[in-house]
């Protein structure tokens, strides 16, 4: 188990009590901390999802602790490796609710480890905010489910728009055969109809796979216009190794899964030209001013570099949409889960790092297709397109 760093005002406030050897009332904190779970993958092959996450969650908590908490409480992160395995978040997520009494839960970090965690949490009513992008997690609507990854129906459309933008009609997809990439295919095949485009060829990859090229060569034989794959690392970056190294000639379209510095890392040299759609945080130095996100982007960006030095990713953003999400809608609840649940239901015009947030009793998302950009990779970082 990895705890957040409780704040340290309360610490050194109960140890002077105990050496005192007296109790008398604190005016500013009551000795009740609100606890709140986390469970991320931050080992593991989706670390790439999970550190950031932890990392951003832990940092929120000590802003709202060092604001004054909430209602005179502070928060305690209680949180949890998952290593992206389902039955770990599972038995982690058991913990969090029979042994350490948290009040809501942040997490998981993939769509697969978010479906195996649901009815345990719809089970006991608990509210449980996912850093995960499939749209299933949230649709159709549960009651104690929310979630703040942008859906992935947002980022087809993305994709779609800038193909037809583009003049391309005619696509091969290569989906990862887990949670995440059934969602994406599902979407991908829904949507093609409304933006002109047909898929000409439909392939997939196992998510340990290290080798594509079976299935980019019977997509290279249809001769489509462009190739979407739709997963996350590592995958994503072997399939762009391998179209390098097959000389397929054609645009490469990425998930929101890759949207992560380490996805350039993985594929080198391959990454160069590719699309994919992001939130706003990778690109934040180049909006314009009058977008309402840059200013809270900025400040985010700069408060994780500074404290852990490296950069940040849209992942860490997830949880940190989750803090201060909880942030808002614990005030006047005294940790009471329903009352947290109805107000983290009410939530409107959050402006967070994946966008802004609007909840409604059918909306446990609240983003709008403004929450993505489009960015090509260029030079080893990313470029805004416009």
């Amino acid at each position: 188990m990895m705890l957040s760093r409780l704040s340290k005002k309360l610490i050194l406030l109960m140890t002077f009590l105990a050496v005192g050897g007296f109790i008398f009332a604190c005016p500013a904190f009551t000795t009740e901390t609100y606890k709140i779970g986390g469970i991320f993958s931050v080992t593991g092959p989706a670390s790439f999802l999970g550190d950031p996450e932890k990392k951003s969650m832990e940092m929120m908590i000590d802003q709202i602790n060092d604001a004054g908490g909430i209602d005179g409480h502070l928060l305690e992160g209680v949180i949890y490796d998952t290593e992206g395995d389902p039955q770990r978040s599972v038995n982690n997520v058991t913990k969090l609710i029979n042994k350490d009494n948290v009040i809501a839960i942040v997490g998981p970090s993939r769509t697969p480890t978010t479906l195996a965690v649901i009815p345990f949490a719809e089970r006991v009513q608990i509210p449980l905010i996912s850093c995960a992008a499939g749209i299933t997690i949230v649709d159709p609507v549960k009651k104690w489910v929310f979630k703040t990854a942008q859906n992935d129906a947002l980022a087809v459309c993305s994709v779609y728009q800038h193909m037809k933008d583009n003049g391309i009609k005619k696509i091969g997809i290569i989906t990862v055969t887990n949670a995440f990439g059934e969602s994406g295919k599902n979407q991908l095949k829904q949507h093609a109809g409304d933006f002109g485009i047909e898929i000409v060829e439909e392939e997939s990859f196992g998510a340990k796979d290290t080798d594509m090229t079976p299935q980019l060569t019977k997509i290279r034989k249809v001769q489509p216009d462009a190739i979407v794959c739709w997963g996350t690392n590592p995958g994503p970056a072997v399939v762009a190794k391998n179209i390098k190294q097959l000389e397929i000639n054609m645009p490469l379209y990425q998930s929101h899964g890759v949207a992560s510095p380490k996805f350039i890392e993985l594929a080198g040299e391959a990454a160069e030209g590719i699309y994919l759609p992001t939130g706003k945080i990778l690109v934040a130095d180049l909006l314009p001013d009058t977008d309402p996100q840059k200013k809270i982007l900025m400040e985010y960006q700069k408060n994780f570099e500074e404290t852990y030095g490296q950069s940040v990713s849209g992942f860490g953003g997830y949880a940190y949409d989750a803090m201060m999400m909880l942030e808002r809608a614990l005030p006047g609840t005294n940790g009471d889960l329903k009352k947290l649940r109805d107000n983290i239901e009410n939530i409107k015009g959050l402006v967070g790092i994946s966008g802004t947030f609007n909840f409604t009793p059918e909306d446990h998302n609240g983003l709008a297709p403004d929450a993505f950009v489009m960015v090509k990779i260029e030079n080893g970082t990313w470029k805004l397109v416009e």
